[in-house]
């Protein structure tokens, strides 16, 4: 049988070899001998160390993986909300432009009412002025047509002050020169002096009433009846007295008044038939009572002649010492006074500047 070489064989004869080498070469065999555990253990301390260093990387990255979950869930949740948020904010700046389109809307409504509203009011305003124009303007001529028929300041003062008040009132600056132009008429009618026509009517109406007593210039019998009645009255004043004395009494008056010597200038007033003293008189009443219409009718002149005629027949006619007389004579002086007045003023300034006024809208 043939011997098969073991393992062992190597190494015995090693060893055997071994032992057959020198003692440097046993030196150099105990210290690799003794070097063969620093190089077992150092790798596998450092096989330890880079195990423990590789599991505190491994959980420090776990650690940091799981913030970096966290901080993604949390982003992940914040980018959730701040959709949502920006959902919301779209759908509320939808609502806001809704909403604005709805005030733009509305205010170009409340603008267009606004200017419409305008023009109403600059309609009415206008309507008002023209209103209160035309309402002046025919006071004011019905005023003067009242104060020609009159003959009084009465009626245009009314007015003129009414449309003053009104004026002011209205407080318009279109209305400044209608305003000033009724000023200067009224401070105009204030200071006019005119034709006091009802002192006229009255003094006329007493010398009509008086015509019938003024004695004539030739006229006895009522001379004699006037001292006859003074006689009477006398008498029954005094203490009574017996008949015969009454009797002789108004013989002496009969007496009296067969014989008169008196100064008549004028031949005609003479010469003037008794029965002719009631024509006389009437004659004298037509003449006043003609110009008592010339005035109503403002004929002034014709009236002013009528009078004077008055006053010549009064002088002429009729006895100037007798009371009567002077008093119809008085008050026609004094109508004669009264119609020396200026005419009724007109109000032409006024209503040329309402005419403006009204022409100009």
């Amino acid at each position: 049988m043939s011997i098969e070489n073991t393992p062992e064989t190597p190494a015995r004869s090693s060893a055997n070899s071994g032992s057959n080498l020198s003692p440097e070469k046993n030196v150099d065999s105990g210290l690799t001998a003794s070097r063969r555990p620093f190089t077992f253990w150092g790798p596998m301390l450092l096989a330890v160390l880079a195990l423990i260093f590789s599991g505190m990387l491994w959980e420090k990255l776990s650690r940091i993986q799981g913030q970096l979950a966290r901080q993604s869930a949390d982003a992940g949740q914040q980018s959730l909300e701040a959709k949502a948020w920006a959902k919301q904010a779209q759908e509320t700046v939808k609502d806001s432009a809704a909403r604005m389109a709805l005030v733009e809307t509305r205010l170009g409504e409340a603008t267009l009412q606004r200017s419409q509203l305008e023009d109403l009011i600059q309609s009415l305003s206008r309507s008002r002025d023209e209103n209160l124009v035309l309402d002046i303007e025919s006071s004011l001529r019905l005023a003067q047509q009242q104060a020609q028929l009159t003959s009084s300041l009465e009626p245009l003062l009314a007015a003129l002050k009414t449309a003053q008040s009104r004026l002011q009132r209205a407080s318009n600056p279109r209305l400044v020169t209608v305003q000033r132009a009724i000023d200067r008429d009224l401070d105009l009618v204030k200071t006019a002096q005119i034709t006091d026509l009802p002192g006229m009517l009255l003094v006329l109406d007493e010398m009509v009433a008086l015509a019938d007593d003024l004695p004539l210039a030739n006229e006895l019998g009522r001379a004699v009846s006037a001292n006859v009645k003074s006689t009477e009255s006398s008498a029954q004043a005094g203490p009574p007295t017996v008949w015969w004395q009454l009797v002789l009494d108004r013989v002496m008056v009969e007496a009296r008044g067969l014989l008169r010597v008196s100064r008549i200038d004028s031949p005609e007033a003479a010469l003037l038939a008794p029965e002719q003293g009631f024509f006389l008189r009437e004659n004298l009443k037509l003449k006043l009572l003609n110009a008592r219409l010339g005035l109503l009718a403002r004929q002034n002149d014709a009236a002013r002649n009528d009078l004077l005629a008055v006053s010549a027949a009064l002088k002429k006619y009729f006895d100037p010492n007798a009371k009567k007389t002077q008093l119809a004579l008085q008050l026609l002086d004094k109508a004669q006074t009264l119609s020396k007045g200026n005419p009724m003023p007109r109000l032409d300034g006024s209503l040329a500047a309402l005419a403006t006024v009204s022409a100009g809208k």
